[in-house]
C-alpha cells in the first residue's frame, strides 16, 4: 500500500474514486488498497461470523461490521480507514455512511501489501484515535498480535490457540 504524492488529501479526494477504487487516509496521506486475497477473505468471512453469532448470542448492543466500510477516526477531513472487522458498542457513533470516532475493536488481516500499515501506521492511529483493541491477524506468520490499549498490553497468538477478546468477559476466537 504505497502513499500518493499530494500535500494533503481529504476524504472529498476519496469520494471522488471511481467506484471500485479504495484507499484510505491517514493524516492527509493517501494509501490505495489492492484487492484481497482468497486467505484474506476466508480469515475475515470466519472472524465476521464468531464476532457476529456471540454478539447476537447475547443480544449485545455492539454492531460488528466489515470492510468496506468508512471509519472517520478523528472526525475530521484527512482521515478515513476501512478496517478489515470493526466492533461498535456505541450506537451513536454510526450513521449510513459509516463509523465517526473510534470503533471498541478493530481487526485487520494482513497482507504483503498492508503490512507496514497495519503493524506501524495503523497500530499508532487505532492507539491515538482511542481504539480499545487492535487485532493483526497475520496468514504468513500464522500469528493473531493482540493490542489492549486500555490494559497497555501486547500479546501474540499461534494460529489454532484460542485469543482472548478483551473487551468481552468470556469470550475467545481460535484463530486457524
Amino acid at each position: 500500500m504505497e502513499a500518493l504524492r499530494q500535500d494533503v488529501y481529504t476524504i472529498d479526494d476519496i469520494y471522488a474514486f471511481p467506484d471500485g477504487e479504495r484507499a484510505e487516509l491517514i493524516d492527509g496521506k493517501l494509501y490505495m488498497m489492492a484487492p484481497p486475497s482468497r486467505t484474506h477473505q476466508r480469515i475475515l468471512g470466519f472472524l465476521f461470523r464468531k464476532i457476529a453469532d456471540y454478539i447476537d448470542s447475547k443480544d449485545g448492543e455492539c454492531e460488528v461490521d466489515a470492510a468496506p466500510f468508512a471509519v472517520f477516526l478523528n472526525k475530521d477531513e484527512i482521515n478515513y480507514v476501512e478496517p478489515d472487522i470493526l466492533v461498535v458498542c456505541d450506537p451513536s457513533k454510526l450513521d449510513e455512511k459509516g463509523c465517526h470516532g473510534a470503533p471498541d475493536w478493530v481487526i485487520e488481516i494482513v497482507s504483503e501489501s498492508s503490512r507496514r500499515m497495519d503493524y506501524a501506521i495503523k497500530l499508532f492511529k487505532y492507539h491515538s484515535a482511542g481504539v480499545k483493541e487492535y487485532w493483526i491477524v497475520d496468514p504468513k506468520k500464522q500469528q493473531t498480535t493482540v493490542y489492549n490499549f486500555e490494559q497497555d498490553t501486547m500479546e501474540e497468538y499461534v494460529f489454532g490457540t484460542d485469543v482472548p477478546v478483551g473487551i468481552y468477559d468470556n469470550f475467545s476466537i481460535k484463530v486457524n
